[in-house]
């Protein structure tokens, strides 16, 4: 009880004041002055988000070999047309050989079903021209009807050898279709073990190597193709009819520094997560160096407007979480306490300690040797 009353006297002694320090510093000298100065500033809500590529594509084989080559490495430009892999065509080269074994086997087919199917022709039209004339010879009691019935069944079975030719040459002719299909299957299997990019982008990832397998569905590059860069960010339901399309909009990508990137709005999705209550909104950003899909961004929606105070940031003094400005008072610099906010180029908003049109001055020596 003793040292609690002790150190309530000691504060009731002190005193203190939530703004200023209550400590004059007649010696400190500024470098400069400056006036802090109230502005209008846009009040803005940070709806945080990711750059994308405009299209990610997966390059994946159509069948299945082993990598011989991989053409590319990540951060490669690349056109429409150029190899990326190439896997290893020796089963692909014999398929096709033996397909077109099959296909010229089988136009030797065709040409020996034509042969046979021109005998049968001749040898029907034969047995055709014999049944008509002993038929007329028959009606004039010249030949005998057993003559006739002989070249009837003649006639007959050259009909039937003829139907059956026919019906060769047609098989045969089948047979070819099919090995020419197998023959161009076979060809383009043969060009599917050279994988080449089907439009021009970046190579993002390289995941296959030089003795790996590759088979259908196995993800071998990742590819961002479509043009400039976009801010995938998700904006809450309250906020999202302040954003429309086409509309500009700012952008902060923290690894490009303070400068703010001007996008545009080209696309918001209709359907709201129902976990997280907000849209997805993509924002077309400007091609500009150093900015890669995958960086952290945030989209500034813009709520109206706010009075505020700007001051030099320069003018600011930080120890640790503490922010101080030395103001000037009858002639004697005093250190005020404030709690900044955005920063506006060489500038930054005070939130507290400062109403504006106070003589603020930028740190410089001391007497003693203090700051």
């Amino acid at each position: 009880m003793i040292l609690l009353l002790v150190w309530v006297l000691s504060l009731s002694a002190c005193g203190s004041d939530p703004v200023s320090t209550g400590t004059k510093h007649s010696t400190f000298t500024p470098s400069s002055t400056v006036v802090a100065e109230r502005a209008i500033l846009p009040r803005l809500y940070d709806a945080v988000g990711t750059v994308q590529a405009k299209t990610d594509v997966r390059v994946e084989a159509m069948v299945t070999g082993r990598v011989l080559k991989v053409l590319v490495r990540p951060g490669d430009k690349v056109a429409a047309g150029d190899d990326l892999v190439v896997l290893d065509s020796r089963a692909s080269k014999s398929r096709l050989e033996r397909s077109r074994q099959a296909k010229s086997s089988a136009a030797s087919m065709v040409s020996q079903a034509e042969s046979v199917l021109a005998a049968a022709q001749a040898a029907y039209a034969k047995a055709d021209t014999t049944y008509q004339r002993m038929s007329t010879l028959h009606d004039q009691k010249v030949v005998t009807a057993e003559e006739v019935e002989k070249a009837e069944s003649a006639f007959l079975q050259a009909k039937a050898h003829l139907s059956q030719a026919k019906q060769g040459v047609a098989a045969a002719q089948a047979r070819t279709r099919e090995a020419g299909e197998v023959v161009q299957e076979a060809e383009i299997g043969l060009g599917y073990t050279t994988i080449m990019a089907q439009d021009s982008g970046e190579v993002a990832k390289r995941l296959v190597d030089p003795g790996d397998l590759a088979f259908p569905g196995k993800e071998l590059l990742t590819l961002h193709t479509g043009g400039s860069l976009h801010l995938e960010a998700m904006v809450r339901e309250s906020l999202i009819g302040k954003v429309k399309l086409g509309d500009s909009m700012i952008v902060q990508v923290t690894a490009l520094g303070n400068d703010p990137l001007s996008g545009t709005v080209e696309e918001i999705e209709p359907l709201a997560d129902p976990v997280t209550r907000s849209f997805m909104v993509k924002v077309r950003l400007p091609e500009v160096p150093g900015l890669y899909p995958g960086m952290f961004g945030r989209l500034m929606v813009p709520l109206g407007e706010v009075e505020s105070v700007l001051v030099l940031e320069a003018a600011v003094m930080r120890v640790g979480q503490l922010e101080t400005v030395m103001v000037q008072t009858e002639q004697e610099w005093q250190p005020v306490h404030v709690r900044t906010g955005k920063v506006y180029g060489d500038r930054v908003e005070v939130l507290s300690g400062l109403s504006g049109g106070e003589v603020v001055g930028l740190a410089g020596p001391v007497e003693g040797g203090q700051q």
